[in-house]
């Protein structure tokens, strides 16, 4: 399926590793150019080498935290003129919400509520002047199904979910949609992290930690980044023009509602 997508420009942030880079291949597989962000510049780099010679694109790269304005301003300097632009940022570490102190809440709301804000207000506009926009969020599974230990990044991602609700109504008239991807139990170095705390817990193995939780995934098995890509590839297509504040569940069928 032709998506529409050759010459494109997309900003994917948090891109050299993960879901990230998932979203990017994809992209690029569709024919856009990237720029691609990380803090570590050698896996950056690496990614950045990869993508370039499997599909032929142009990849710039940018080593910046996007949760600080200099981050932001440096991927903005390397596509002014977005037509994409997947948010995507580590949220914060497993806790206790007794142990959340207020700088470690305000932190947390800063990387999954306020940056991918920030980012939008300032890609938006022009998207909408150009007559093409598409901007995916990428949130999680716990905006709707809370999980242990999860609560500031499932309250910071649900907060940007409600924030731009209404936000994304105002641009659909003008071809810029504004989607959010709520991935579950994806296969990435979060997923293995939470096992290995897990494990280092019950005396449990990993594997068998993990087995257990496949078998609780009506797919039963982890979701990869390459087919999270894919989707996200299609909700920034010239085909999914009509698609905008929707909360797309990538999940394997672990989320257990009709609606």
């Amino acid at each position: 399926m032709d998506l529409g997508l050759t010459g494109r420009k997309a900003i994917v942030c948090a891109s050299s590793r993960g879901l990230g880079r998932g979203c990017a291949e994809a992209l690029a597989e569709a024919g856009c150019d990237l720029v691609i962000n990380g803090l570590d510049r050698l896996r950056l780099d690496t990614t950045a080498s990869e993508i370039r010679a499997r599909y032929g694109v142009n990849v710039a790269t940018v080593v910046a935290n996007v949760s600080t304005r200099e981050g932001q301003d440096a991927l903005l300097a390397a596509c002014p003129e977005p037509d994409i632009l997947v948010n995507n940022n580590g949220g914060p570490p497993r806790r206790d919400y007794r142990e959340l102190d207020r700088d470690a809440m305000i932190d947390g709301v800063i990387q999954n509520m306020i940056s991918p804000i920030e980012m939008i207000q300032r890609v938006a506009d022009g998207m909408a002047e150009r007559g093409f926009g598409r901007i995916i969020n990428i949130t999680s599974i716990t905006v709707r199904m809370p999980l242990e230990g999860l609560d500031l990044s499932s309250g910071a991602r649900a907060g940007l979910t409600a924030f731009l609700a209404g936000v994304c109504r105002t641009y659909a008239g003008r071809n810029v949609t504004i989607n959010n991807l709520l991935p579950g139990k994806m296969d990435t170095d979060r997923l293995r992290g939470g096992l290995e705390r897990t494990a280092g817990m019950t005396g449990q193995s990993v594997d068998a930690i993990g087995k257990a939780q496949q078998a609780e995934i009506p797919a039963g098995r982890f979701g990869t980044a390459e087919e999270f890509g894919k989707i996200c590839a299609f909700y920034c297509s010239s085909a999914a023009g009509y698609v905008t504040g929707q909360n797309v569940l990538v999940d394997g069928g672990l989320y257990p509602a009709a609606f």
